[in-house]
């Protein structure tokens, strides 16, 4: 049945019409709410990235390793002090968080390539610090405008659901690459440049279309979800049989990379074809019913109650009383509680272990004597696996959640015990050692993010979601700050400058400070392997105080309230 066919009439203006209802019915539905949410995220990935230009950063200017590494910091920093975007998006409108978001990216890059080509004046290191803070800030903006709406669309499918928004998420960096590399070929200074322009676009052609939609429940969601996961899912091996290749052949030809970026948007933009089968499945369904005046529907109050007594609280005098698990929580509930503090541990300790050997993974690829395009193979492989980990334990720990009642604070611990593997690896590398590294590293960090997300939005509910998720990552540039700045940057520098010693040298006239050899990082992811196995015990606490919680259905107060509405 086709659009026309369910008009009243068949004059060509009354087809007309009906196909430009159609059409405003596509622009305001929640499929093309999610695929927005989709491909703004696919441009939020200039952070991950990092290795492959922080090289050029620390030579244009000289830096030392523990230099480039407080760069680094802010870079998490910046991705990860979401507090404000939590709060602002509590009083405005979605479209203006991610405006603010695009501007800050463009605004932050777009001043370190003017600084990296000479444009103006060296800034000194806590202006480049600044600049790369407010750049990757800007994540925190898209990550608050698009997580919060769609876990409000799909809140029974939220496993699955991040999986697939935070895929797309973990993927960016690898999809920016390779459509740099046809753009611009290999200058670092142009992908800065790139890095700063692409996200901006992609938010303003799609800004006005994510928002909270309350729509009912659509009875095949999850299929509908799998299939967004199937496209993404090609796109991601697509990239990564690119990037091998590219490391594979010596001279791998311009055509080559144009013809990889053009297959790469086609597969990115793919699913609208999706979305457009969806809404036309939902325009075909649609019915108007007609209640009587007389029928009095009745929304089962089972947490009515238990707000209206919240809310005539002071939020101050109900820290203590902390409503059950699952259910809204205030900030401040959610602050002075000890499942928050388990949360945060483990996420300091893992995510800021995993984005200390992220940053640094292109120094460690220059102190074991790989070339350029290997270095940036590493990046490739960190950030395609990123993806993987990302959808893997979305799709996994909702899977067992649903079937075997499986706590995802105990995936969490896995992830982290499986991370010391890939530290130890480069602590003590063997040939070949660092691409499996890169693999376990990209894939282990990548699956902290939805599992993070959605153990927040179970424990805490969803009422204040866009700052408490916010909160979480707040502990992300802790832990990056101790272990990269404080430890690894320190005793990288510190054997750079026995080798000198050793050798009689001198700095370059750059004053860049380079180590070469394994004993370069073998001490400081020592210490890595060490930080990622404690914040595996303090998930396993969360694990044993969320045992009863998770027993239970979590899920089900949000069929009650799909059902309710419905009726």
């Amino acid at each position: 049945m086709n659009i026309e066919q369910r008009l009243p009439a068949t004059t060509g203006s009354a087809a007309k019409g009906g196909k430009l209802e159609f059409a405003l019915h596509v622009l305001r539905g929640r499929w093309l709410s999610l695929f927005a949410s989709f491909t703004i995220l696919a441009g939020a990935g200039g952070g991950y990235i990092f290795g492959m230009y922080s090289s050029e950063i620390k030579a244009k200017f000289g830096y030392d390793q523990s230099t480039i590494n407080l760069i680094g910091f802010f870079k998490d920093l910046g991705g990860n002090l979401g507090i404000l975007s939590g709060l602002i998006a509590e009083v405005t409108p979605i479209w203006f968080i991610l405006l603010i978001g695009w501007s800050l990216n463009f605004v932050g890059y777009f001043v370190i390539w003017l600084s990296v080509t000479g444009k103006i004046a060296k800034p000194k290191v806590w202006q480049m610090c600044t600049y790369m803070c407010i750049a990757t800030n800007s994540l925190n903006f898209q990550n608050t405008g698009v997580l919060v709406v769609c876990l409000k669309n799909f809140p029974e499918n939220r496993g699955v659901l991040l999986g697939v928004l935070k895929g797309f998420a973990g993927l960016s960096g690898a999809i920016m690459a390779q459509i740099y590399l046809a753009l611009y070929g290999n200058d670092p200074q142009s992908l800065i440049l790139f890095i700063g322009w692409f996200p901006a676009a992609l938010s303003l052609v799609f800004v006005f279309t994510i928002r909270t939609i309350n729509d009912g429940r659509q009875p095949n969601e999850v299929r509908v979800l799998y299939k967004f996961l199937f496209v993404s899912t090609a796109l991601a091996l697509f990239i990564m049989v690119m990037t091998l290749t590219q490391k594979l052949v010596t001279h791998f030809p311009q055509f080559a990379y144009d013809a990889s970026a053009t297959l790469i948007c086609v597969l990115l933009f793919f699913p609208l074809v999706i979305v457009f089968q969806e809404e036309l499945y939902l325009w075909n369904q649609k019915t108007i019913p007609t209640i009587s005046k007389d029928v009095k529907i009745e929304i089962p109050p089972q947490s009515t109650v238990r707000s209206e007594e919240m809310a005539r609280k002071s939020c101050f005098s109900d820290i203590l009383d902390k409503p059950p698990r699952g259910e809204d929580y205030t900030i401040l509930q959610a602050l002075f509680s000890v499942d928050m503090l388990m949360v945060l541990i483990s996420t300091a300790c893992g995510l800021g272990s995993n984005l200390t050997a992220i940053d640094n993974m292109g120094q460690i690829a220059e102190s074991l004597g790989y070339s350029t395009i290997t270095k940036n193979t590493f990046v490739s492989l960190l950030n395609i696996w990123n993806y993987f980990g990302r959808i893997f334990a979305g799709l996994l720990s909702e899977k067992l959640l649903v079937k075997y009642n499986f706590p995802r604070p105990l995936m969490t611990s896995v992830c982290l015990f499986l991370s010391c593997v890939g530290y130890l690896l480069i602590a003590f590398p063997v040939p070949g050692s660092v691409y499996l590294a890169s693999v376990i590293i990209g894939f282990t960090f990548g699956a902290q993010f939805p599992l993070l997300n959605a153990i927040i939005s179970e424990l805490f509910g969803l009422k204040h979601y866009a700052t408490l998720f916010n909160v979480g990552g707040l502990a992300t540039p802790v832990g990056s700050y101790l272990l990269n700045v404080r430890i690894t940057g320190a005793l990288y520098d510190h054997e750079a400058m026995k080798d000198l010693s050793r050798k009689n040298m001198h700095r370059s006239l750059s004053g860049e400070l380079t180590c070469f050899g394994a004993h370069c990082y073998r001490t400081s992811f020592s210490i890595l392997a060490a930080a990622a196995c404690f914040g595996a015990f303090a998930s396993l606490i969360l694990v044993l105080r969320t045992r009863e919680y998770y027993k239970g259905d979590i899920y089900k107060k949000f069929r009650e309230e799909t059902e309710a509405q419905e009726e």
